[in-house]
């Protein structure tokens, strides 16, 4: 397939899928869980088959995310670790999102609030999956004291809300940054873009091109 120069890649095919991968068991585990977190969300249960088949599949649904994220953590650790620059490009995130670009610090691949999100929903992962082992009661939730269960039941919930947050939040600056979603669907953006938004990422895919 001829390479169109105006062209980078930025994301590979096993990366685009595994993103995707973990974006629709996330969204099913959403639904799954918001199902049963409220009565107002029960009505989501029948996308599943009903309340029994929403509460049997839900765990089993967060071992496919934890499977699919675990492979993303380890392709994405290294590149998500933040350096001072990345601090003070989240010092200045707020005169961005003023349209003020003049004082950002220049972005790798990844910019600072992209590694900070990659932290944040890892942490939330943790500790779903801790609170959700806890609560799994037909393997797990018999060890348990019923304090420490309902603990778990808290926790669980209030990280889970915490967790579409994030994303919703990740979703929204998807779109309002034209082209990044186009990004991680075809794994290609314009030069131009990569040098707006991601400069340093570009003179080092570039080799110092202007």
């Amino acid at each position: 397939m001829k390479r169109d120069p105006e062209k980078l890649d930025r994301y590979t095919a096993p990366e685009r899928l595994n993103h995707w991968l973990v974006a629709l068991t996330f969204i099913l585990l959403a639904l799954t869980g918001l199902a049963l977190f409220h009565p107002f969300f029960f009505p989501l249960s029948q996308l599943f088959g009903g309340g029994v088949w929403t509460r049997i599949l839900h765990p089993f649904i967060g071992v496919a995310l934890i499977c699919f994220f675990g492979s993303m953590f380890f392709r994405f650790r290294k590149l998500c670790l933040l350096t001072p620059g990345d601090w003070e490009w989240l010092r200045h995130a707020h005169e961005m999102m003023l349209g003020e670009h003049r004082n950002m610090p220049e972005a790798g691949k990844l910019n600072g609030g992209q590694k900070l999100l990659f932290w944040l929903l890892a942490a939330c992962m943790a500790l779903l999956v801790l609170s959700g082992i806890v609560m799994w009661r037909a393997y797990f939730s018999f060890l348990f004291p019923p304090v420490v269960i309902r603990l778990a039941a808290v926790v669980h919930a209030a990280t889970g809300a915490g967790m579409i947050s994030l994303i919703m939040g990740h979703i929204y600056l998807a779109i309002w940054t034209k082209e990044s979603i186009g990004a991680m669907l075809s794994g290609k953006v314009r030069r131009a873009w990569a040098k707006q938004h991601h400069p340093a990422w570009f003179r080092q895919m570039t080799g110092g091109d202007k």
